[in-house]
């Protein structure tokens, strides 16, 4: 079932080849999930994994995915939350966030859940994982669990590590795109996690955009920062390069 329509073919010639958007149902022990795919056209060069804000997954993950498929990836939007959370403001973000940070088998268990729903896609292939505030720390996350993966990306997420966790099983590259101002994490956070990826032996990279804040690639938000998402997002594009 077609989630939304085919576009017209000057839309197709506007965008570089995003041709199909499709949810994609899952389910997990006794919960339902349901992310979105984008479809490029074409043999997709990749499959990039999004994991969403703290505030489920939105159209601002869905245009991002449909920004990744016109530019020749398969992308697939994971929903971590599940179809019935209700996500109506800020205390349920908490609850649910919440929830998977206090069980982090949980948590790493509906990021394969997810993956593994990817795998089974037409064309699909390796895969990188990549996401934004909450998803950032996601995908650190998954660098962590040692998901296979071709690499793990981090948007303006939180950098620190739990205790107990480690990256020794970290089979891939990390990238962070990171704002100075970040309120969240800040730059202290940004060098541990450094140090820890370089005492694992975990190929990393960090782009620091200055003076941007949290959330900087998501429009409409306070902290938008159209100069930092654009950096971000060429430098995510050449890492998806250099994986695929």
């Amino acid at each position: 079932m077609t989630y939304a329509v085919k576009l017209a073919p000057a839309m197709l010639a506007l965008m570089g080849g995003a041709a199909f958007a499709d949810p994609l149902p899952y389910t997990h022990g006794e919960r339902s999930f349901e992310g979105y795919v984008a479809t490029p056209e074409g043999t997709p060069r990749g499959t990039v994994l999004l994991v969403h804000d703290w505030d489920g997954l939105t159209d601002h993950e869905r245009a991002q995915a449909d920004a990744l498929a016109a530019d020749g990836y398969l992308a697939v939007a994971l929903d971590l939350f599940g179809t019935d959370a209700v996500l109506d403001g800020f205390d349920d973000y908490r609850r649910e966030t919440g929830a998977l940070y206090g069980d982090r088998t949980e948590f790493r268990a509906r990021m394969q859940a997810g993956a593994d729903a990817a795998a089974g896609l037409e064309g699909a292939g390796d895969m990188v994982i990549a996401g934004y505030c909450f998803g950032g720390a996601a995908a650190l996350e998954a660098a962590r669990a040692g998901l296979d993966m071709a690499g793990f990306v981090s948007f303006h997420g939180g950098l620190g590590t739990p205790e107990g966790q480690d990256y020794s099983a970290t089979p891939a590259p990390v990238m962070v795109l990171h704002g100075s101002a970040d309120p969240v994490s800040g730059m202290a956070d940004l060098a541990a996690l450094m140090d820890e990826l370089q005492t694992a032996g975990v190929a990393h990279e960090a782009r620091i955009f200055g003076g941007a804040r949290h959330s900087f690639t998501v429009p409409g938000s306070n902290d938008w920062d159209p100069d930092a998402n654009a950096g971000a997002q060429a430098a995510f594009r050449e890492f998806l390069a250099a994986r695929f």
